[in-house]
């Protein structure tokens, strides 16, 4: 495991501490490392909506009520399936 340093500013370190508290971590690392999993896990969700975006977005034929429908549905199954 390799080591990183990190500096804070004293208000940003008391609002992590506080955080810490009401949320129950032990220490500044497990803290620290959860929230880079969380910011890891949300920009990965980004990417899939957009790639879902572009594939089931604005379409240039005509489509009707029912296709669009069955693509909302398609395109949700497969977010809801990458998001597990």
């Amino acid at each position: 495991m390799e080591a990183v340093s990190l500096k804070l500013e004293d208000t940003f370190l008391k609002d992590i501490e506080k955080s810490m508290k009401r949320n129950r971590y032990t220490t500044k690392t497990e803290f620290i490392r959860e929230a880079i999993r969380d910011k890891i896990r949300d920009l990965e969700k980004e990417e899939a909506l957009l790639r879902v975006r572009k594939l089931y977005g604005a379409s240039k034929r005509k489509t009707t009520d029912e296709e669009l429908h069955k693509s909302g549905e398609k395109a949700f199954e497969e977010l809801e399936k990458e998001l597990k």
